[in-house]
This record gives structure tokens, C-alpha cells and sequence, in this order.
């Protein structure tokens, strides 16, 4: 009994199979004659492709990934006012850190040696964000320096880099958990020689 349920879907399997694979074997095919109007069976063989002739819509867009720098940057160009006194004449990098952050980690000897390189060059910017006490530390402190929108928006992109002008609080450069130093180095040489 079970040989006939599996005998009747499998001849029906290969009835169907001999006559696909007939329709689409030219070589199997009778040619048209003078008698007959064969009729074209694929309707897609007369058309042209569609898409062939049009260009591809992303070709001509730059890779928005292609850049180094945060996309999230671009949403915030600005923290929205100058900076604190304390920070005026030098570029500033702001360090959003947390001690259980891998991008921190990760990004740590690129900080330490940009604060070799540009000690008394460029105000470094520490906020700490590992627990609730260390955040209200940074949150007072960003207070003070005129970065606090700058925190609430971005406190949770740790292990992240931004390099602002402190006169118009524009972000020149935003890079999370990137630790290429000539990313940074070209931006804050920028910046001094303003």
C-alpha cells in the first residue's frame, strides 16, 4: 500500500518532468511549418529586459559607510553654543569613556598618544560614564564646560572621539572606536593652523 502512494506521485513527478524538460529542449521541438502558426510560449523572449537599459540608482551615491567618520556626526554638527572660557584657544577632544567599554579599550593607546603629542595643544575631555555616580560626575562636569547636550545625546556611544572647535562649538570630527591616529591628527592639525 505505501508503494502505491509513493508510485502515483512519482509518475506524475516524472510525467511532469519529461514534459517541462520537452518544452524546453529546442532540439525536441517540431519545427514550424508552412501549415502551422506556432505561437511564441515564452512571453518574456519577444520583451527586453526591463532593467537592462536603466542605470543602477545607488551607482552615482557616495557610500554613506565609506567615510570614517560617525554617521551620527552629521546629525549633530554642532553642540549649539561656544564652549566654556576654560576651553577657548585650543581644539577639544571629548572622550566618552566607560571602563567596561571594548572601544575604549581598544582606542586607548591612540588617546595616549595624541595626549602626548598635543599636550598643551588641545584641551582633552574626559567623560565617564562607567556607573551612575561616575555619569552624574560627567554630567556635572560637561555642565561646566558647555557640553551637556553634547552628553545627553551621546552618552551612550562609548569609546567614542569628538574634536570640537570650542568657539563655535562646531564638532569638527566624530569617530567611534577608531583607532587610527591619522583620522585625528589630520582634523586637529586642521584646526591649528586656524
Amino acid at each position: 500500500m505505501k508503494v502505491q502512494y509513493f508510485s502515483v506521485p512519482a509518475l506524475a513527478l516524472l510525467l511532469s518532468f519529461g514534459a517541462i524538460s520537452s518544452c524546453a529542449n529546442p532540439r525536441t521541438a517540431k519545427p514550424p511549418t508552412a501549415d502551422t502558426q506556432v505561437q511564441e510560449t515564452n512571453p518574456c523572449a519577444a520583451k527586453a529586459n526591463p532593467c537592462a537599459a536603466k542605470a543602477n540608482p545607488c551607482a552615482a551615491k557616495a557610500n554613506p559607510c565609506a567615510a570614517k567618520a560617525n554617521p551620527c556626526a552629521a546629525k549633530a554638527k554642532s553642540i549649539g553654543a561656544p564652549l566654556a572660557q576654560e576651553l577657548q584657544g585650543k581644539p577639544v577632544l571629548v572622550d566618552i569613556f566607560a571602563s567596561w567599554c571594548p572601544a575604549c579599550k581598544n582606542i586607548a593607546p591612540t588617546l595616549s598618544q595624541l595626549e602626548k603629542d598635543y599636550a598643551g595643544k588641545v584641551n582633552f575631555v574626559v567623560l565617564d560614564v562607567s556607573d551612575k555616580s561616575t555619569t552624574a560626575a560627567a554630567e556635572e562636569k560637561a555642565q561646566q564646560l558647555g557640553l551637556s547636550e553634547f552628553l545627553a545625546a551621546n552618552k551612550s556611544q562609548t569609546g567614542m572621539l569628538a574634536i570640537i572647535d570650542p568657539a563655535t562649538g562646531n564638532i569638527l570630527a566624530q569617530y567611534r572606536n577608531n583607532a587610527n591616529i591619522t583620522d585625528y591628527t589630520t582634523v586637529i592639525d586642521a584646526a591649528l593652523t586656524q
